[in-house]
């Protein structure tokens, strides 16, 4: 057996985690040696009894070979940190996942990515800023990870698909466990579009603490981290404090000032996280590094026209397909008077044109 087929055993081994793994390959670099140690040399070389017996006992190639066919069957791809398609952002965090098992394409994996990130519980704004924030993000270049959770999570995925279909859904539970269930249809598209990836072998238990180690791998894979609307008690920001450890961008964006779910974000743009309010401004950051991010033509009429921010908000809500005044004063929660400003306006620059039956669509 070789280096890369030893830790993909090491890691099934139960009772054997990140901790114990980063113990075994400080003494032994080349973790094949093992196959060499009896018990007793593997306990006086400072390894634990128990792991020591368990390594002595399924660290076979049968044992890795019967796990391989498993992932193999249910078309589970595995990378590991020897590997040359593991994510070189994730090499820089405190803590890599020596394992990741994937669904779906495992080139996405090294794209460029943005994370998004936000409430379980979000108010219509935060659904709306998650969910065409990442199609356009997505359309720009950028591959959309988040971490297929209610609310927020699930919009920027789902947003991400309308766009390019670039998207990487981290999970805080094993491969194959969908969690939340509701999600079921969206983690076959994602399957489908982009990657479902996780660091939990098939068979580990659910427990509180995997999820906010879930975030580290957000964190990780992300050039920037997002944040659409968090209490200040949200669970999202766990994600920001991985990414500020790894030196990753944090963005937010502003919501109502008397709003509870943004009150983490307002404390993050305190803190010195970056004000957003446009795509745009997320874009500009990375399009000189990475050759694949670019504005994408929508971001191309919103700049040239010189839009306000609610004329920018309604342009993207109005497409090839008539959306009607009434939809829009719903959705917007502007005054009937601002809307109707703001339509004009937008008309008289010929960004929209206007049907009959106070109707819009895209000019």
């Amino acid at each position: 057996m070789d280096n890369r087929h030893c830790l993909i055993g090491l890691h099934e081994l139960e009772g054997v985690g990140w901790k114990t793994i980063d113990g075994l390959l400080r003494r032994f670099p080349e973790p094949s040696v093992l196959l060499q140690l009896s018990v007793d040399e593997m306990i006086a070389s400072g390894i634990r009894t128990a792991v020591a017996e368990g390594i002595a006992q399924y660290l076979t190639p049968f044992f890795v070979e019967q796990k391989l066919e498993m992932y193999h069957r249910q078309a589970i791809q595995i990378v590991t940190r020897l590997d040359e398609d593991y994510p070189a952002q994730l090499q820089e965090i405190a803590q890599p996942p020596w394992v990741l098992y994937v669904k779906g394409d495992v080139k996405q994996l090294l794209r460029p990515h943005l994370g998004i990130v936000g409430t379980r519980t979000p108010t219509l704004y935060g659904k709306r800023i998650a969910e065409e924030w990442g199609a356009s993000l997505s359309r720009s270049g950028f591959s959309i990870v988040s971490g297929l959770a209610r609310g927020i999570d699930s919009k920027a995925h789902i947003g991400a698909l309308q766009g390019s279909g670039k998207t990487v859904a981290v999970l805080g539970c094993a491969i194959n466990t969908i969690y939340p269930r509701e999600n079921a249809l969206l983690y076959r598209q994602i399957e489908q579009g982009g990657a479902i990836i996780s660091e939990y072998p098939i068979g580990t238990g659910m427990r509180p603490g995997m999820f906010p180690q879930r975030n580290r791998i957000i964190a990780g894979l992300s050039l920037g981290v997002m944040v659409v609307e968090a209490a200040e008690d949200s669970g999202s920001l766990i994600t920001v404090e991985f990414a500020v450890d790894a030196s990753r961008d944090v963005f937010a964006v502003p919501g109502p000032i008397h709003s509870r779910q943004s009150s983490g974000v307002h404390k993050l743009l305190k803190d010195g996280a970056k004000l957003v309010t446009r795509v745009e401004e997320i874009v500009e950051e990375y399009k000189h590094i990475h050759p694949k991010v670019k504005i994408n033509e929508e971001i191309k009429l919103e700049t040239s026209l010189s839009l306000s921010n609610d004329e920018v908000e309604i342009v993207r809500m109005v497409s090839e397909t008539p959306i009607s005044i009434d939809t829009l004063l719903e959705d917007t929660q502007f005054t009937f008077g601002h809307l109707h400003a703001v339509l004009l306006s937008l008309v008289l620059k010929k960004a929209i044109k206007q049907l009959p039956g106070s109707t819009y669509i895209r000019a």
